[in-house]
Order: C-alpha cells, then structure tokens, then sequence
C-alpha cells in the first residue's frame, strides 16, 4: 500500500475543462473532448488552473491508474491546443500503389498487383490527405488518430511473402503535434 499519490496537471490558457460525475470534458480552439475516468478510489477535481488526481492507500494497480488518468487529460489538453499529426510514408518497389480516401476508408489500390483494393477504416473524426507519396492523418483525438494510422499499416500488410524482398506497404514515419 502506498499512502498518498497524487498527480498535477496544469490547465493552460484558453482551455476549459469541466469534471462531473467521472467524466472529464476538454474544451480548447480546436475542438471538445469528452471521456470516462472513473475509479471508486481515485479522486478527479479541478483547482484553479490545475486538476488533481488523487488517491489515498492506493495499491500497485490503483497508483499506476493515477498516472494513466493524468496522462489521458494531458494528451486531451495537447488535443484540443495543438492536435496530433502523424505522417505516414507510401513505399513500393514491384507495383506501382494507388491510395486514395473515399468517405470513411482509405482505398490502397494494385498494392503487389492485386486484382482488389485493399481498405482501412478511418477512426472517428480524424482528417485524412494523401499528397504524393505521404499520407497525413489529423485530429484531436490522440486514439483515433493513432488508430487510423495502425488501420493503414494493417491493410497493407505482405502475406504470403518474403517480407525482406516485398517491402511494399505504407509506414508510419512521423508523430507529432
């Protein structure tokens, strides 16, 4: 057991953020977030210009929650201030790949000669632009964006292949903010 832990995190300006009832609204210039953090043990409350994640008698599990709970409010705030972009990179050596978004998914077209397009699904409210040979993904949420870049690098995954010959596929090759 471990008698107190407790975790800051600082509320920049032009970010409002709303606690109620364990759910934590994040509202900043480019958007709003909503999500559940909810422990029994863990308090969550809003001081100032800080939040404060509490717990007292906490066990192993309950103290590495705190920090989990504080990380996803400060991944919230980075969200909502600057927003997450990860850049991803089209590679291929045998087929000439065509990559296109249509609505909700990303269409990946003759990757290794197929005769059909491969798909992957974009995840929640996230912007998706393919400019040459880079795809860009934005959004607010660190989840989905990174959800829709791992979608995209599962749909162009070498089956049935010497994956050290076919290294055709799309990669991710940059995150940030």
């Amino acid at each position: 057991m471990i008698p107190n832990v407790r975790k800051e995190v600082e509320i920049p300006e032009g970010v409002n953020v709303e606690i109620k009832e364990g759910v934590v609204r994040v509202e900043g210039k480019r958007g709003k977030l909503e999500r559940v953090l909810y422990h029994p043990k863990i308090k969550i409350e809003k001081v100032e210009n800080k939040i404060i994640l509490e717990c007292e008698f906490a066990r192993k599990k309950e103290a590495a929650l705190v920090g989990t709970f504080a990380a996803h409010i400060k991944n919230m705030i980075k969200g909502v201030t600057e927003g997450f972009v990860y850049k991803m990179k089209i590679v291929y050596s045998h087929f000439p790949m065509k990559v296109n978004v249509k609505g909700n998914e990303i269409i990946i077209e003759n990757f290794l000669g197929e005769k059909f397009p491969r798909k992957a699904k974009i995840f929640g409210n996230v912007k998706v632009s393919v400019k040459g040979d880079e795809v860009i993904i934005e959004g607010i949420d660190r989840e989905e964006v990174g959800q829709t870049a791992a979608n995209i690098e599962f749909a162009t995954k070498v089956k049935n292949r010497d994956i050290r010959v076919f290294q055709d596929g799309v990669y991710i090759i940059s995150k940030g903010a």
